[in-house]
């Protein structure tokens, strides 16, 4: 006597579609973070392993030879050259921040809480930003015959009788590199401390006014605090920028300056690649170190 199949009760139906519900509701988070999770791995985490890996192996004049060796850290390290480099990219670092900082606040103060109205707000905001629809290169060179020997800037002190001769500093010197990195990034900073100025609840604003503080007790108790996470953002955009930059220390120095991705693009050009490999993993490690330092002061999940 065969048995007879015995259909599902509704009850039980409605369980078996609840459980493989529940199933798709556990798989969907994944499924939709698939994409990104691919495109990091292919274009990030790939690329970082690549250069790790390079950076252990050995080479010569005229080929990269595949091993494990610690030669191009030992080098590396152990470079009184190496050192200075690093020290000057820090440098250079340190001082764009220091420059990029009060000029972005002062940009962004004006904007968020002297212009009126939002037009204007969008308007002033865009003409900061007609610069940048420039290619970095053609913005740098027009700093030269501004300030050459011969240039603009120091025939108009020479004519006013502001100096006797022409000033030699003013080009191909870490002036000049300065100058074109504060030049080329002050918008990194401008935008993010705008943004944390425009979510400042304006009510707080005025019942710090009506309680009787000043200007500045508004500005330093209020805004200030507000507007960390804008700081925070924008001096991490500002620094790592500066600390890969080597076009800029290339054209702006004359060639006598060094930064550290000036001397990866030279190891680079000698086709001396685990070298530059290290080099890129001695120098991603100091700049992730630099942004945790910066996280640890500013906790930005918090305070967004």
């Amino acid at each position: 006597m065969s048995a007879t199949a015995i259909p599902p009760t509704g009850a039980a139906a409605r369980a078996r579609r609840g459980g493989a519900f529940r199933r798709r509701l556990r798989i969907a988070p994944y499924v939709q973070a698939a994409p990104l999770a691919l495109t990091l791995l292919v274009f990030l985490v790939v690329p970082i392993v690549t250069i790790l890996v390079v950076s252990f192996w050995d080479y010569d004049t005229v080929r990269v030879i595949p091993d494990f060796v610690l030669t191009n850290y030992e080098e590396l390290l152990g470079s009184t050259v190496t050192w200075k480099t690093y020290l000057n990219t820090l440098r250079y670092a340190a001082l764009v921040w220091a420059i990029t900082l009060p000029i972005g606040f002062a940009v962004a103060w004006f904007l968020a809480f002297h212009v009126r109205t939002v037009t204007w707000q969008m308007v002033l905001f865009l003409v900061c930003t007609v610069p940048f629809w420039t290619s970095n290169i053609i913005r740098m060179i027009s700093w030269i015959p501004f300030l050459g020997r011969n240039g603009l800037l120091n025939r108009t002190l020479i004519e006013l009788g502001v100096v006797d001769h022409p000033l030699e500093f003013l080009l191909f010197s870490d002036f000049s590199v300065v100058l074109a990195f504060v030049h080329l990034y002050t918008l990194f900073m401008v935008v993010p401390i705008f943004n944390a100025m425009m979510r400042i609840d304006r009510a707080l604003i005025e019942a710090a006014r009506d309680a009787g503080a000043s200007g500045r007790q508004i500005l330093w108790n209020v805004i200030l605090p507000l507007t960390k996470p804008g700081i925070a953002i924008g001096s991490i955009f500002v620094v790592t920028l500066v600390m890969g930059d080597f076009i800029t220390v290339r054209l702006m120095s004359g060639g006598q300056s060094a930064s550290v991705g000036l001397m990866i693009a030279n190891e680079i050009s000698l086709l001396h690649y685990p070298a530059a490999a290290a080099n890129a993993v001695i120098l991603l490690v100091l700049v992730m170190l630099m942004v945790v330092a910066m996280l640890r002061i500013v906790d930005i999940r918090k305070e967004l």
